[in-house]
């Protein structure tokens, strides 16, 4: 049976961990486990940048992909980059097994404010469901209520609902082949 796996990248806290894997094994109706095993990102780290390189991190992951591992997801607490942008929530290349989201940007701390532990659960498991759903070959969908809508702000995440869209929905039914769709919807 093929296996959605949670990589814990760095240190995570594991109710975080535990909650993500519930929901997203609910979300894409699949087994959903964390490995034990971590990733340590200090390879990825820019020390002028104060963060880390989500592309390295990607590529470490597609090196390292687990038997019967049908995606992997990493999950970050640092701060993600790509070259071309100031931060990212989270990376997958198109068409790929691998995606990577950071909690970073999702606390309410970071913009100064009150914690609030049910806010990061939800942003996260949005981040999650949609590089996910970059790894279907989806790209960013009109439809601002689709988890896959662009989000390049945390106010934009809040807005967007953690489902897929009908049309972004038949996609990712049709680009799944039949022994691998486990019922996603």
């Amino acid at each position: 049976m093929s296996v959605l796996h949670l990589l814990p990248v760095g240190e995570i806290g594991s109710s975080l961990l535990e909650d993500l894997r519930r929901r997203l094994g609910a979300e894409f109706r699949a087994r959903c486990e964390v490995l034990p095993r971590r990733l340590n990102p200090e390879f990825a780290f820019h020390s002028q940048r104060r963060q880390y390189h989500s592309t390295e991190i990607l590529r470490q992951m597609e090196k390292a992909l687990p038997q019967g591992c049908w995606r992997l997801l990493g999950v970050t607490t640092h701060d993600l980059y790509m070259p071309i942008l100031t931060f990212v929530f989270g990376e997958a290349q198109l068409n790929s097994a691998c995606a990577v989201v950071s909690s970073h940007r999702l606390r309410q701390e970071f913009y100064g404010l009150p914690p609030s532990h049910e806010l990061l659960r939800e942003r996260l498991l949005k981040e999650a469901v949609h590089e996910l759903g970059h790894t279907f070959g989806l790209t960013h969908c009109r439809d601002y209520d689709c988890v896959m809508a662009a989000s390049h702000a945390v106010e934009r995440i809040d807005l967007k609902s953690s489902h897929f869209c009908s049309a972004c929905r038949a996609r990712v039914t049709a680009f799944l082949p039949a022994k691998k769709f486990l019922g996603i919807f």
